[in-house]
């Protein structure tokens, strides 16, 4: 059996994001890259293990108890999407695994946007797992029972509601599995969900996920980056019709995203998620933006999932105190530590490039980091995109 077993075995975003493709650019075409930040060195034999788990899965398909629980749990997404899950197959033809002239892995998945879209979390997990296994790790299942279990108790203690963000540098399938298991007991109520949907169908969970870069990147590509942000919720809101209302500020960067967020979408959006950069500044920039809009900031939420933990969790809580409501996003910290000594890898797979159709020519797409250094894409294009938003060049 592969490592990945399901369809649903994915974040809730790769579904919501692939139907509004489909609905508003159904012949739109991607580029998806792995980004190794770490720059490790991998052999030609992992990456045709890569291949054979890329492979494997072209074996998948949607369950009719997968679909009639997709139905149930996500309502916002019609009939004739979950007919196309029912039929989808993976095609490894569209993605390509290679070790390049420095030794690093490079994975690209490329075609119709609502179809590729649907490689990254896969991948993503497959290349964590299969690495731990290359390296020979294993984990000490007694350390990730009690700090497991640790980690929900403080949640609970603090009633600081989360969810489980830890599918795409997970230690291992089991590992998330076990996890999301031990969460479930310890955390009590605190416990809104999870963004994988296969495990929140297997353990009784809410299917929990947020707006993904990879949406206003597209949209900063094809329509400019001035008006990414607001096209991009705009379109949103023309598929979702005030569903998943969470909203992503960082694709190029915060400040850029505050002077794009009008009225109507502080009243129809019901969180921000933060995604990078220091917390209490960004605390006080969405409090203060709700504000000037005349939106009272303590009925919104701040949804936070930037390389937390429990800790760090409860600290921003604080933070935020009686001015805007906080919720929590953590991923790798509970799904892979696992003891040993071992590290998770720093991998993601970003949009690198789309076209509205197959004739059109390549755009290229970028992220802008709050925090320096963090810029994904081609050099010039992110250099066009700072001199574009008057943003200081690093």
């Amino acid at each position: 059996m592969g490592i990945i077993r399901s369809i649903l075995d994915t974040d809730l975003y790769k579904f919501t994001t692939g139907y509004a493709y489909a609905k508003l650019f159904p012949r739109a075409y991607g580029e998806f890259r792995f980004i190794d930040r770490n720059k490790q060195h991998f052999t030609a034999e992992f990456a045709e293990h890569v291949r054979e788990e890329i492979h494997a899965m072209a074996a998948l398909s949607l369950t009719r108890e997968e679909k009639d629980f997709l139905q149930q749990e996500l309502p916002y997404l019609p009939p004739i999407y979950l007919d196309f899950l029912q039929g989808y197959h993976f095609d490894p033809d569209e993605v390509s695994v290679s070790i390049d002239t420095d030794g690093h892995l490079d994975i690209r998945a490329q075609g119709l946007l609502y179809r590729v879209t649907l490689w990254e979390t896969p991948i993503l997990a497959i290349v964590s797992e299969l690495y731990y296994r290359h390296i020979g790790a294993t984990p000490d299942w007694t350390h990730v029972e009690r700090v497991t279990r640790s980690k929900g108790e403080l949640m609970r203690n603090h009633k600081a509601t989360f969810s489980i963000f830890g599918m795409r540098r997970r230690f291992s399938f089991e590992v998330e599995d076990r996890v999301t298991s031990l969460l479930k007991e310890s955390a009590g109520n605190c416990l809104f969900g999870t963004s994988n949907v296969h495990l929140a169908h297997k353990h009784g969970l809410r299917v929990s996920g947020t707006h993904p870069h990879e949406w206003i990147q597209f949209h900063g590509a094809i329509f400019g980056y001035k008006m990414a942000n607001y096209v991009a919720m705009e379109d949103w809101i023309n598929v979702y019709d005030g569903d998943l209302g969470t909203v992503l500020t960082d694709t190029y960067t915060t400040d850029v995203f505050m002077r794009n967020f009008s009225k109507k979408h502080a009243m129809l959006y019901t969180s921000l998620r933060h995604d990078s950069g220091d917390p209490a500044v960004f605390i006080d920039k969405a409090v203060r933006r709700y504000e000037e809009l005349r939106v009272d900031p303590k009925i919104k939420y701040i949804i936070f999932s930037d390389g937390l933990s429990p800790e760090k969790a409860v600290d921003i809580q604080q933070l935020c105190g009686d001015r805007i409501k906080a919720s929590f996003g953590i991923g790798t910290n509970f799904t892979n530590d696992v003891g040993g000594g071992v590290e998770p890898l720093n991998i993601v797979m970003k949009l690198w490039k789309c076209k509205m159709t197959a004739k059109d020519d390549w755009h290229h797409c970028v992220k802008l980091s709050d925090v320096g250094g963090k810029h994904t894409g081609d050099p010039q294009e992110i250099a066009l995109a700072m001199t574009t938003l008057g943003i200081k060049q690093e």
